[in-house]
């Protein structure tokens, strides 16, 4: 997004991996790991449903290898914190059900045989479906990401860790966090306020809760510096929170796609990530067009960068990309498109070569976001391109 002018406000949020919607991601990519480990070149698109005390897992599948659907389920909802009443659901004791179809033999042909090369006696993957996909990066943070998505990110790991770090803690795998930032021009300034919304066990007092999450959450992630006196902090606003997780609200596969991304700061292509193999562009390309936007801002090319890369089905070159720098670039947009085209292999079998992305790796990935964490195997956060990219542009 453009920045504005003057000073303005701009929020953005993140859940923990109790978030019924969040259950629902890992379910559906810890299954999709459980079968890349013995078959990567499996077809998988994997949804998950969750409600009071049931689990459903439904999708197309086509694989040579055996997932025991229900265990990985059941091992996803121990791991999250989900073993018994007193959080509102448990692992062993919840209905698990599956409804499990082959992928369909109309888009397995387009992708099993790009348009490009149909018919030539090579092979090459087309896309997995139609549609546009973004990336986004800029200069607010080391990690190249926004800072409002960035510090809601931290605030709900570091309540997840606080969690399970304390046997007995009075905290419960649900909850929320929301930040909002203030800007003036460009440059984020301080932190204007900040939400958290935490699951907590039906003995824990409002004043416990309040003064845990202040010091051992908020006070240890957000820099003292972004804070001042008229920093608002709202902490279970509702005053009680006992009931969550599926018991609680529904859940879904892929419908925390802002918190996945950029917080709302970068746009999106609408398709969710989890739960799909990399032959599918909604992630795969996605995650390289994070990349590229990463790279750009990194090369010092721009302050900030999105990239939108769109799709075909069936066809594996894309009918477009983009690159909007803002007016921060230092060259041209058009000249860093150049760049990027020349540089970078966007067809759906290179980005699944150059990222690496045929591993069981996505199971991490599907709670506190897709992007900016400092993992090896998010090869598409890596800084790889920076010195092509330097190359490509001091030749302009």
């Amino acid at each position: 997004m453009k920045k504005k002018e003057g000073k303005w406000l701009f929020t953005s949020e993140s859940v923990t991996e109790g978030h019924p919607d969040k259950v629902c991601d890992q379910i559906s990519d810890a299954v999709l790991d459980a079968i890349l480990e013995n078959d990567p070149m499996a077809r998988v698109a994997c949804e998950t449903f969750a409600a009071t005390g049931m689990i459903v897992v439904a999708g197309e599948i086509t694989t040579s290898s055996y997932v025991d659907i229900p265990d990985v389920a059941r091992q996803t909802l121990k791991q999250i914190g989900y073993n018994g009443s007193d959080v509102s659901f448990d692992y062993k004791t919840c209905a698990v059900m599956t409804s499990i179809d082959e992928q369909s033999p109309d888009i397995a042909q387009g992708v099993n045989d790009a348009l490009e090369t149909r018919g030539e006696g090579q092979l090459d993957i087309g896309a997995g479906d139609q549609g546009m996909m973004f990336g986004y990066a800029n200069d607010d943070t080391p990690e190249f990401m926004p800072l409002p998505i960035s510090l809601a990110h931290k605030l709900t790991m570091k309540l997840a860790q606080v969690r399970k770090e304390d046997p007995n803690s009075i905290l419960s795998p649900d909850g929320k966090s929301q930040v909002t930032v203030e800007y003036d021009g460009p440059t984020p300034k301080r932190i204007d306020t900040v939400v958290i919304s935490t699951q907590h066990k039906e003995e824990a007092t409002e004043e416990q809760i309040h003064e845990l999450v202040k010091n051992k959450v908020i006070n240890a992630v957000i820099p003292a510096e972004l804070m001042d006196e008229n920093t608002k902090i709202f902490i279970n606003p509702t005053g009680r929170f006992v009931l969550g997780g599926p018991a609680g609200d529904t859940g879904l596969t892929g419908r925390k796609i802002i918190v996945d991304t950029y917080g709302g700061f970068g746009r999106h292509g609408g398709g969710c990530f989890s739960g799909k193999d990399p032959t599918k562009v909604d992630r795969s390309a996605a995650y390289a067009a994070r990349h590229i936007a990463k790279n750009v801002v990194a090369a010092g090319l721009a302050k900030e960068c999105e990239v939108q890369i769109a799709y075909a089905i069936g066809v594996a070159r894309p009918v477009s990309v983009m690159i909007d720098t803002f007016g921060t670039g230092t060259i041209d947009d058009s000249k860093i498109s150049e760049i990027v085209n020349k540089v970078c292999d966007l067809r759906p079998a290179a980005i699944i070569r150059d990222l690496d992305l045929r591993r069981p790796i996505y199971r991490k990935t599907a709670a506190y976001g897709h992007f900016g964490r400092e993992d090896s195997d998010f090869v598409w956060e890596h800084l790889d391109l920076v010195d092509k990219f330097k190359e490509e542009a001091g030749k302009i």
